[in-house]
């Protein structure tokens, strides 16, 4: 518990130094392309700091590492230039006054205390020291890991190649993966997760940490994935509504139709 709770402090103390730097910049948009570092930066210091030196816990770090190093550069190239996000826009159009602060709890430091659930698989691993060796369940989360990570990273990619087509302005993209999902960067985030929490399971009592998938699932299909944006681009694109009809919204399956 000790070293779960020093996690947490660094974890806290970071997003609070992110606040600060929001509050200069005036734009809380800064910890969108952190939120993948942080666990990057927790993963290595439980690594460090349980000294447990697993194979099997360098493998989930390094996991981890390619993961959100790979979500943050692509968010932070998405993202720079454009100015702060709608959603903390809204934020700070309502309590002008009071956002600042209100922000630093409603937005960092909750953020911070998400990533620490979520963190509860790399946590059990990091900290045991056995089992020593790869186990099939680090084998099987590898290819879980492997095939969330590959729906993540190509649902960007064809999103940003389609975006970049002036051509396509007002336009849905329903090619590719995003045939088959509305949403493939999002449900190829859950799977990743699931992907790193099946290592847990070789640890003893390591089964309770699907709480971390499990609330990085529900975040991503009911609150601050799916959800909010599908309510945005049923607004501004009509052609939205037909691409909902005939395509799944999280889990990838046939079009309707075909």
């Amino acid at each position: 518990m000790t070293l779960y709770l020093e996690g947490a402090a660094l974890a806290a103390a970071c997003f609070a130094a992110l606040w600060v730097a929001s509050v200069i910049r005036r734009d809380a948009s800064i910890i969108d392309p952190f939120w993948g570092l942080g666990f990057v930066v927790v993963v290595w210091f439980w690594h460090v700091r349980g000294d447990a030196g697993t194979v099997r816990a360098i493998a989930q770090a390094v996991a981890v590492t390619v993961w959100g190093v790979r979500l943050s550069g692509y968010l932070f190239w998405r993202n720079h230039g454009a100015g702060e996000d709608f959603r903390y826009r809204a934020m700070r159009e309502r309590a002008p006054s009071t956002f600042p602060i209100v922000s630093l709890f409603t937005v960092f430091l909750l953020q911070a205390a998400i990533l620490l659930v979520v963190a509860a698989p790399l946590h059990a691993v990091q900290r045991a020291a056995l089992p020593a060796g790869i186990t099939p369940f680090d084998l099987a989360g590898l290819v879980v890991f492997l095939v969330g990570l590959t729906f993540e990273s190509v649902g960007d990619l064809q999103m940003a190649r389609f975006k970049a087509d002036p051509g396509n302005r007002g336009k849905v993209l329903d090619r590719g993966l995003w045939r088959y999902t509305r949403h493939p960067n999002y449900f190829g985030d859950a799977v990743v997760w699931w992907g790193l929490f099946l290592p847990a399971l070789a640890v003893p009592g390591g089964w309770w940490t699907a709480i971390g998938p499990l609330v990085m699932t529900g975040l991503l299909m009911k609150v601050s994935g799916v959800a909010l944006l599908e309510k945005t681009l049923a607004e501004t694109k009509p052609a939205y509504r037909d691409y909902v009809r005939r395509t799944p919204a999280f889990f990838p399956g046939p079009p309707k139709g075909d």
